[in-house]
């Protein structure tokens, strides 16, 4: 029966973890309404799910990769549920809530070991999770070019100079929104991208994945984009310091990509 209320806190920790990026990366208090409860619900069940799944088994502590996984993602909702009790901020809700769904996803499923139905299944999320990607990559591209033409654009209006080639490109406000667009656009790709990837990788190699460079250094990519749409929303940063910091997001992106011929997780999907 635990199962059943794994899979609802699952449920809920999925839609929390939607509703907390637009809730705090796009300040929208319609979103920060529902965050909460979603989160609160999720953390309810799981907790009723924790003690009949301890209870079912006859022991006090967590054994096996899943059981840990589970009792993980509990104790990371209980630490963001403290911050905001002590607080009264759901900040932390973009790492903690998108985490705990990712730990919990594959124990919710059910067996020990869950395996794809079928190869063209298997297959076919692996192109989902590959597309994501390279729009997430593609997103952060256009938007680093948006914000090097900004600049470019604001030294000439600032110089006056005279009319030259680059009369075509369009107003400041225009670039900081094509950047800003692209960057919403192409952290949700990422995010996306990761969770499927982290379900397939889950499936093949089990939690272990977690010690794999490229994923290692996808999650730290991740966690830099937060920081990154974070910034611009809350100082409005323009010009010369967003492309330094879209700059280091994408040398991280480059290593990532790079982390391929080290990958042991990665090698398989060639296979």
């Amino acid at each position: 029966m635990y199962l059943l209320w794994l899979r609802v806190a699952a449920v809920l920790y999925g839609l929390a973890s939607m509703s907390a990026l637009p809730a705090v990366l796009g300040d929208r208090p319609r979103w920060q309404r529902w965050c909460l409860p979603l989160a609160i619900g999720g953390w309810c069940f799981h907790i009723v799910a924790f003690v009949e799944m301890l209870a079912g088994a006859h022991r006090l502590m967590p054994v096996g990769m899943h059981e840990v996984q589970s009792t993980l993602a509990l104790l990371i909702i209980s630490a963001f549920l403290l911050i905001w009790m002590r607080y009264r901020t759901i900040s932390f809700g973009v790492f903690a809530l998108p985490l705990a769904f990712l730990l919990i996803l594959v124990p919710a499923i059910g067996p020990d070991k869950y395996t794809f139905s079928s190869s063209m299944v298997r297959s076919g999320w692996i192109v989902v999770h590959v597309t994501l990607l390279l729009a997430a990559y593609a997103a952060l591209i256009f938007s680093l070019l948006a914000s090097l033409l900004y600049l470019v654009q604001e030294r000439r209006l600032k110089n006056k100079e005279a009319p030259s080639f680059l009369e075509w490109l369009p107003p400041l406000d225009t670039m900081d929104q094509i950047a800003q667009t692209t960057l919403v656009l192409g952290f949700y790709c990422m995010t996306g991208g990761l969770l499927i990837g982290s379900l397939i990788a889950q499936e093949h190699v089990g939690a272990a994945y977690f010690l794999d460079p490229k994923v290692l250094l996808s999650f730290v990519m991740w966690v830099l984009y937060v920081v990154m749409l974070f910034v611009r929303r809350s100082t409005g940063l323009r010009g010369r310091r967003a492309v330094y910091l879209s700059s280091a997001v994408f040398v991280v992106m480059l290593c990532v990509w790079a982390a391929n011929l080290f990958s042991s997780v990665h090698r398989f999907t060639t296979q």
